[in-house]
């Protein structure tokens, strides 16, 4: 099993991370997706113990749309947010993605206009260096599909990450090229509209994540959440696509390779195929 979206480098799990690591192996997970914020220094110096407690773990770079207000003290204004990231992705050993990245209009914690320009900026980034995208998207779905199919061009692929949306906007992701990826939320008692876009959601296209220490499944609601609990979001989009585990696992995994294992490096620098 692949967890496609997590935060293992957050400092929620800097005490304790190789026991982290031991369970995830242990439930069967033999991977992830560790995604780093690059405006946060401090998260970008844990990375480097995730790499070395988990040399499976692949690692994707970029500006968050929380963060995009900051752009003028981290990257010298939005038209250095590229080289920015740029220099990002370099330092990661050439990470395998650009994410995640997007645009939040439920927190606005930065100005609309702003946050599409940085978005753009780093789409642009993403065709130039071939790299996949992990979307954010919250309340701001038609200005993020408008920004993915101008500026992507149709050259850029990625996932819409902890999918949250009905099936109409799925399929409009699955319009773009780009993976649907499941997380916790398909759990919840009231996720129904959720559980509707799974089941629709070809298998080639489907990915699963703990997006932890978020958003824990059921029965673990209310804790910090870590990767070895992508096992429950597998489960739930069994149930729901009359699949078993197995079938599920092995379908994530596949699409987790065509889309990123082919970019992904190990802490040894060695490719991960």
């Amino acid at each position: 099993m692949i967890d496609s979206h997590c935060h293992l480098a957050d400092e929620q799990f800097a005490a304790d991370l190789d026991a982290v690591v031991a369970r995830a192996r242990g439930a069967g997970v033999d991977g992830a997706l560790c995604i780093l914020d690059a405006s946060n220094e401090e998260e970008a110096g844990r990375a480097d113990g995730v790499a070395q407690a988990w040399p499976d773990v692949a690692f994707a770079v970029g500006v968050h749309p929380h963060q995009a207000g900051a752009t003028g003290d981290l990257a010298g204004g939005v038209d250095g947010v590229a080289s920015f990231v740029r220099r990002a992705v370099e330092a990661r050993a050439g990470a395998c993605a650009i994410g995640e990245i997007g645009l939040d209009y439920h927190y606005d914690y930065a100005p609309r206009e702003t946050q599409v320009e940085v978005f753009r900026r780093q789409i642009a980034l993403a065709r130039e260096l071939e790299r996949p995208l992990v979307i954010h998207t919250r309340e701001a779905d038609d200005d993020t599909v408008d920004a993915l199919r101008s500026e992507g061009g149709g050259d850029v692929q990625g996932v819409f990450h902890c999918f949250a949306g009905d099936a109409a906007l799925a399929r409009r992701a699955l319009d773009l090229g780009f993976h649907v990826s499941f997380s916790g939320i398909v759990t919840f008692r009231n996720a129904t509209a959720i559980r509707e876009a799974a089941a629709i959601v070809p298998a080639d296209r489907l990915l699963a994540e703990t997006d932890s220490p978020y958003l824990s499944p059921v029965p673990y609601r209310g804790r910090r959440n870590e990767p070895a609990r992508v096992v429950q979001v597998i489960d739930a989009l069994a149930e729901v696509r009359g699949a078993t585990r197995g079938e599920i696992a092995d379908a994530t995994r596949r699409s987790y390779d065509v889309l990123f294992a082919a970019r992904s490096v190990d802490a040894r620098g060695a490719t991960v195929v």
